[in-house]
């Protein structure tokens, strides 16, 4: 499994699908801080998007598509000039399909969908990501739109299967997005997404994750990457931001963590099967990563299960 698929089924999206707005006139709506991803594509007509703590608003296009990654609170908008409405106290003139229409609706018709994570490490994937990533190129526009409306349709419909079908259809648009993302090379930050955007780096964390419990060393690493141990290492630093041994360990610990989660398996197990050589040794890193004991950390999460349950 690649690095991307690696993490995001780790981490165990779930989708909340939002619908959308018909909106006409003036208007301006303001978004409460959120868990997860958001993702908005503007069918057609153009509105402004303003992120709390972002210098600039963005100006949005028809086919524009933005991802908000760090859930600050957010305002989309006709014009910036206009005293903004919370969502919760929007009034609708109808509602059709999973779209509400506001002020007549035929000018601006935007579709949304929100993306949460059921996995305790979400920091991995959205602690380095910006506030607001632009989805505008061409073929952006045309991907992302057509799975977001697929979405929304197989959601509203009344056809067999069609909530499964929508799952996949968000996973997709998810995924893709984060890749095209990094296709257009946005590297700003540290983070082991931007460092999949480079090739080498790209396959040194490959290789990790294709074999976590294999014993790779800091010139075994720089062999994959097809560059000198320095080099490498000065590189994987300043991208990932964090040293390749590093990575290695703490990518170890979220496989064991979630693997504790199910209590399936003993920690001997868990732990010969991740490289190491005693359960001890093992104990010791995941103690210094996680913050506490791999058995602690397995009878408090399934406590924490158990408490959720509606049977319990």
């Amino acid at each position: 499994m690649d690095p991307l698929s690696d993490v995001l089924r780790l981490l165990k999206p779930v989708t909340y699908v939002a619908g959308g707005f018909d909106l006409g006139g003036d208007w301006s709506i303001a978004f409460q801080a959120h868990s997860g991803i958001k993702c908005y594509a503007l069918v057609s007509g153009t509105c402004w998007l303003a992120v709390e703590g972002v210098d600039h608003a963005v100006q949005l296009q028809a086919g524009d598509c933005i991802l908000l990654p760090n859930g600050r609170p957010f305002r989309l908008a006709r014009r910036l000039d206009l005293d903004p409405v919370p969502f919760l106290d929007l009034r609708w003139d109808g509602w059709n399909n999973g779209v509400a229409t506001i002020n007549g609706g035929h000018e601006t018709l935007i579709l949304g969908g929100h993306f949460v994570f059921a996995g305790a490490h979400t920091e991995i994937l959205l602690g380095a990501m910006p506030p607001v990533i632009h989805l505008h190129e061409q073929h952006d526009k045309t991907e992302l739109r057509w799975a977001l409306e697929r979405m929304r349709r197989e959601l509203l419909d009344e056809r067999p299967g069609n909530a499964l079908i929508a799952q996949h259809l968000a996973h997709l648009m998810l995924v893709h997005a984060l890749r095209l993302y990094l296709a257009h090379g946005i590297n700003q930050n540290a983070g082991w997404l931007f460092a999949l955007s480079d090739p080498q780096m790209a396959k040194a964390i490959g290789a990790i994750h294709a074999d976590p419990g294999t014993r790779w060393t800091l010139p075994r690493l720089a062999s994959k990457a097809g560059m000198s141990r320095s080099s490498f290492a000065r590189r994987f630093k300043t991208m990932v931001g964090s040293s390749p041994i590093d990575y290695l360990t703490r990518w170890r610990m979220l496989l064991a963590s979630d693997r504790l989660s199910a209590d399936a398996e003993p920690i001997s197990a868990i732990a010969m099967s991740l490289g190491y050589a005693s359960e001890s040794a093992f104990s010791t890193a995941f103690k210094r990563v996680m913050g506490c004991s791999p058995r602690d950390y397995a009878r408090d999460t399934q406590q924490k299960d158990r408490g959720l349950h509606p049977l319990a």
